[in-house]
């Protein structure tokens, strides 16, 4: 390996050294509050990092990695939505943990911040696998952390199920795919697949069909969703945000590269396959949605609907789809990073404050947290000014421009489906609650380190809304 190759490694690199030092650190003496700072610390040095390898981009290492600025963007978004998780696991551990060891919940969130890191540079079918499971291993264990909540231990173990069902369909479709094109580079698909002949054709389709499947599984797509929504009630909210924004996030990225990547475009009948997926996905999503009182498995029901956003852009080609989807990603990352991030904050007991009935009068009881969770409840609704509207309008923009007027229509109608169980949310809040008594204002005090970081959120949300023309200029400049 040259100096070149372990230079554009750096933020890797960094990440698993200093997951070491955090670990020996935790061996000499255990500490929560020098383990947590330990933690940013090599969060924010691997995402300075990305600055200085930036010049070097793009630069291959074999056909395993791709440094590029795609990959080092999505880093840089991964390490973001890592270093906020941290910040919220922290108080969350601090509050709902109490005279426990808490020190290897941070080891683990770095590692499934290194896998993920791994899997967006990925150009090669062995190297994503090994990443995807570098991340995968390390989210079993975070969500069934909190072990003496009720759901802790089941959502831990439908993950295992989902990861395990996944990684086999993916594992089986790359075996097809090599037997038939003799290769596990993406770039080599290209022209190895042109000449295949019709038999061999159809069993690199039938490959392709089931790394689709897996990369179902993992998004939680429909139909692939089945115990998505227990996972999101079942972890601790700051690790819901983590695997709604990194871990899938994570496969977004490598999706998109491989599509890109092996031209996989002019197959009709996948196109065809992710199309219905998309369209159930955002319709059913939704759907389901309305009927949960449960406020994150709504946001689990809604992310299954906003993956299948995602894949419109997906669909619509290289030119405006890749951007879209990018854009869209970042603005559903910093929002949902605060929804959850609230979740953790207003909770009162270990098993987390989520039924719906629980935020009734909250307007009057916490009146700031309540306008914070409205404009991410607004946000994810699309509604103008916020983030979360933008994003929708470059999705639609890129559907629309490439003549998929189908999915178009879809995006459009769900997310009307989807503006009716948000607003109910913020319904509930201005509801008066009689029961309340008293306006709660001392337990407001607990959560000030909270609301700086919920208002940080807020303004990134409210800025990109507003004014997204510098992060579309930093989109469009990654290819």
């Amino acid at each position: 390996m040259s100096g070149l190759d372990i230079q554009s490694l750096l933020p890797m690199e960094i990440l698993a050294g200093g997951m070491l030092l955090v670990m020996l650190g935790v061996a000499l003496k255990r500490r929560h509050i020098f383990t947590f700072l330990s933690t940013l610390l090599v969060l924010t040095a691997s995402f300075i990092s990305i600055i200085f390898i930036r010049p070097v981009a793009p630069h291959a290492i074999g056909e395993l990695f791709l440094i590029d600025r795609f990959g080092l963007y999505y880093q840089a978004l991964f390490l973001f939505a890592s270093f906020m998780a941290a910040l919220f696991s922290f108080l969350s551990l601090r509050r709902f943990y109490p005279e426990k060891r808490k020190e290897e919940y941070y080891l683990l969130l770095l590692l499934a911040t290194l896998g993920s890191c791994m899997v967006v540079i990925s150009t090669h079918f062995i190297s994503f696998f090994v990443s995807l499971e570098i991340l995968n291993i390390s989210l079993y264990t975070l969500i069934s952390y909190y072990r003496n909540r009720t759901k802790a231990i089941e959502a831990g173990l439908k993950y295992l199920i989902l990861a395990a069902m996944s990684s086999a369909f993916l594992l089986f479709g790359m075996a097809m795919i090599f037997a038939v094109t003799g290769t596990l580079s993406f770039h080599m698909l290209v022209s190895v697949s042109p000449v295949l002949s019709p038999a061999s054709l159809m069993m690199f389709a039938a490959g392709i069909g089931m790394m689709i499947t897996g990369i179902g599984f993992k998004l939680g797509l429909v139909p692939f969703h089945m115990w998505t929504p227990d996972v999101y009630e079942g972890a601790s909210s700051p690790i819901s945000a983590f695997i709604a924004t990194v871990s899938k996030g994570a496969v977004v990225s490598i999706l998109l590269r491989f599509f890109m990547m092996a031209d996989l475009y002019h197959f009709k009948k996948i196109m065809l396959v992710f199309t219905i997926i998309a369209i159930s996905s955002m319709l059913i999503g939704n759907l389901l949605a309305i009927r949960q009182n449960n406020i994150k498995r709504i946001l689990a029901f809604s992310s299954i609907a906003h993956f299948g956003y995602l894949l419109v852009a997906i669909i619509s080609g290289k030119e405006m789809g890749a951007q879209a989807a990018t854009f869209y990603l970042t603005a559903y990352s910093i929002t949902i990073l605060g929804a959850f991030g609230l979740i953790t904050i207003i909770s009162k007991s270990d098993e987390e404050t989520h039924d719906i009935q629980e935020y009734q009068g909250l307007f009057w009881r916490k009146p700031i947290l309540a306008s914070l969770l409205t404009i991410f409840l607004l946000s994810l609704a699309g509604i103008p000014l916020t983030a979360g509207f933008m994003g929708k309008y470059f999705l639609l923009t890129a559907g629309v421009g490439k003549g998929n007027w189908l999915l178009a229509f879809v995006l459009v109608i769900s997310s009307v489906i989807g503006l009716y169980y948000y607003t109910r949310i913020i319904a509930v809040m201005m509801k008066q609650d009689e029961h309340a008594g008293s306006t709660e204002r001392s337990s407001l005090i607990p959560s000030i380190q909270g609301i700086l970081l919920l208002t940080v959120l807020v303004a990134l949300v409210i800025w990109i809304g507003i004014y997204p023309s510098w992060l579309i200029s930093m989109v469009n400049s990654l290819w």
